[in-house]
């Protein structure tokens, strides 16, 4: 499974991507994995409470998972996970 980071989230992670070879099962699990590797800032970032922050965007092969089951989005090693923060604009 490819993981790649995204504006902010390169600061956070100090890395454009990362290569995950046990890919976890869900969204959540691998967002927990990634937190305990990257610490507090990153997990404030991608988890509100036990939920998904409203500020971040995660994508699997480019879906939303807002709309494929958030945190409990299942996950196969060939996946490619993009993290995003949200943006506003005007």
């Amino acid at each position: 499974m490819d993981v790649r980071y995204f504006a902010t989230f390169r600061e956070l992670t100090g890395e454009k991507d990362r290569r995950i070879d046990d890919a976890p099962p869900t969204v959540g699990q691998l967002m927990q994995q990634l937190a305990a590797r990257y610490g507090a800032p990153f997990q404030r970032a991608v988890f509100n409470g036990d939920q998904l922050s409203p500020i971040v965007i995660i994508l699997v092969n480019g879906r939303n998972v807002r709309f494929t089951g958030l945190l409990d989005t299942p996950l196969q090693s060939d996946d490619e996970v993009s993290v995003f923060p949200m943006v506003a604009g005007g």
